[in-house]
């Protein structure tokens, strides 16, 4: 039953809620819904789904029951920033000592992971007064949460051309040994754009990195500069937000779109708002990208959620559904389409494994109270998430009303009561 109807309470019935045990113990995932209609069992095992049955099918043991839930492929967080997320209300100036930015990121990926996103990419500050500290803290916190949820971490420098950019050249370079993984940046906020991409994109050959940048897109010749720079590079170059490419002509915004496709460069838009506090961009009205568009001219769109209530963005709430949602009722993408967006397509911009509901594949789930994707997106309340085979995460919504006749004509569950008749 979706979450659009209240549910009636339950008793406990004795089911595994919690992961296997350790050592690669076998879990089924009971009477679960398929976005195809399907209803299924699926037993994981050793972190992947080692089967598929009809419900019912599959050998008893440690399961959780999953009837009225709809059973798909996680979400992952393409573009997160967790070294500043939740310091908006932060009265005085923002600590970046290496404990606070640790629980920041450890807070914000929790928060994530509790939505659905089995796996984090978060764009870390390095360079200025805080060297490699914010890294250091990101990186710290990958390690805390192993088990828990995939983090990596993009080593975002400030300049890297001209005089003021040879240090941040050397700490880029840096960052890698320390262990970040993708090399990104804002080539937009350097005086010589085109340079900052050529210097990251080097270090990426160099190293054998992924390459996740920061740009408005408003500009149609820097962005065919890029990929033409970008084209054929491995392990892949990614480019957000992209908002700037909606304010453009459609002529202009289409050949862009199409140079970056011939490249084989991703865009990952942010439905729920753009990242940038700083530098020409500062207070403007956030676009998305133009989804559309770049689908059509053959681009690969990923959506994440970007700022999470810092400078940037007072608000959010890192959920990848909402982004889904946002993409969905704007009319950029069916809803099927954008929960593609954050989930495979995301993992995709990643480099992360394929997921499907199918034996032999990573099992990285996220089960949602509902029957179909579009309800779903609409009242995504109670969820279940699981990563590499263990149930890592449980989200459950109660919903009640107070008696009226209303109530007892629809037979819905009445509000809890304390003395007096008020509400418990």
């Amino acid at each position: 039953m979706p979450d659009s109807q209240p549910q009636p309470p339950r008793k406990p019935d004795g089911d595994a809620v919690g992961p296997p045990p350790h050592g690669g113990g076998a879990l089924v995932l009971c009477g679960a819904r398929l976005a195809d209609g399907r209803t299924v069992d699926v037993r994981l095992s050793n972190g992947r789904i080692e089967a598929v049955g009809t419900a019912g099918s599959l050998v008893p043991g440690p399961r959780v029951d999953l009837c009225g839930y709809l059973l798909l492929p996680a979400p992952a967080e393409p573009h997160a920033h967790c070294d500043t997320a939740l310091t908006a209300d932060i009265g005085g100036p923002v600590s970046y000592a290496v404990e606070d930015v640790q629980r920041r990121t450890t807070e914000a990926a929790l928060l994530q992971l509790g939505h659905g996103a089995t796996a984090l990419r978060s764009h870390v500050r390095i360079g200025d007064v805080q060297g490699l500290r914010s890294l250091e803290a990101v990186l710290q916190a990958r390690r805390a949460l192993r088990g828990l949820t995939d983090l990596t971490a993009v080593a975002v420098p400030r300049l890297l051309t001209g005089a003021a950019g040879a240090d941040g050249l050397a700490m880029l370079r840096d960052a890698v040994k320390m262990g970040a993984s993708v090399v990104g940046g804002c080539p937009d906020l350097d005086p010589d754009p085109t340079g900052y991409a050529e210097a990251v994109l080097d270090i990426a050959a160099e190293h054998g990195c992924a390459v996740d940048l920061h740009t408005d897109g408003d500009d149609p010749a820097r962005l065919a500069r890029l990929a033409a720079m970008a084209g054929g590079l491995r392990p892949g170059v990614t480019l957000g937000p992209c908002g700037g490419l909606a304010r453009l002509p459609r002529e202009p915004a289409t050949r862009a779109a199409e140079q970056l496709a011939a490249a084989g460069v991703t865009v990952v838009c942010l439905p729920q708002g753009d990242c940038c506090a700083s530098g020409p961009q500062r207070g403007r009205v956030s676009t998305c990208a133009p989804v559309r568009l770049l689908r059509a001219a053959g681009v690969e769109v990923a959506a994440g959620s970007g700022a999470l209530r810092d400078a940037a963005n007072p608000v959010g709430r890192g959920d990848p559904l909402e982004a889904a949602f946002l993409l969905a009722s704007r009319g950029e993408l069916r809803p099927e389409e954008a929960y593609a967006a954050v989930s495979d397509r995301a993992r995709a911009a990643m480099g992360l494994p394929e997921v499907r509901v199918e034996a032999g594949f990573p099992a990285e789930l996220l089960a949602v109270r509902g029957s179909g994707v579009a309800g779903m997106l609409s009242l995504a309340y109670s969820r279940l998430v699981v990563h590499e085979g263990r149930v890592v995460a449980r989200t459950s919504a109660v919903r009640e009303f107070r008696d009226s006749r209303a109530m007892v004509a629809l037979d819905l569950p009445r509000q809890s009561s304390r003395g007096g008749g008020e509400p418990g």
